[in-house]
């Protein structure tokens, strides 16, 4: 790995079965369940649950370098930032038509979900991923 930079954070985006991304970066741009942040170096610590969407880094070894994650966790340190994800893909790794079938499906548990929360709730993420999918299959152009 690199030589130790003040400017650049360490960055690694794990999996269950593999890690993607061990590297440096100027930025990350990550989602939480709370929203997109936007983390730098020095960045105060945070630990949070990992939200659908695209990871992007900025910057160092990796620039350029997009994935899409879904739940998770990510912990930040002023120097480092460690994702850990049950799902990341690579843009071009999406099947849109899957992703399109997953977004018919969460809506149709959606529609039968009634007043019960849980239900409503579940097809909620399930809607969500498949959105956030769309979306970054749709930039990897």
């Amino acid at each position: 790995m690199a030589e130790a930079n003040n400017n650049l954070l360490r960055i690694r985006l794990v999996t269950p079965d593999r890690i993607l991304v061990a590297g440096t970066a100027g930025a990350v741009e990550l989602p939480t369940r709370c929203g997109y942040i936007e983390v730098l170096p020095g960045h105060a610590p945070l630990l949070s649950e990992l939200g659908e969407g695209e990871v992007k880094l900025h910057g160092g070894e990796t620039n350029g370098q997009r994935y899409f994650v879904a739940r998770g966790f990510v912990e930040v340190l002023p120097e480092r930032v460690t994702i850990l994800a049950e799902t990341a893909l690579l843009p071009q790794q999406i099947d849109a038509a899957e992703a399109q079938q997953q977004l018919t499906e969460g809506e149709a548990l959606w529609e039968k979900a009634g007043d019960e929360a849980e239900k409503f709730d579940a097809a909620s993420d399930v809607i969500r991923e498949a959105e956030a999918k769309l979306e970054s299959a749709v930039s990897k152009i």
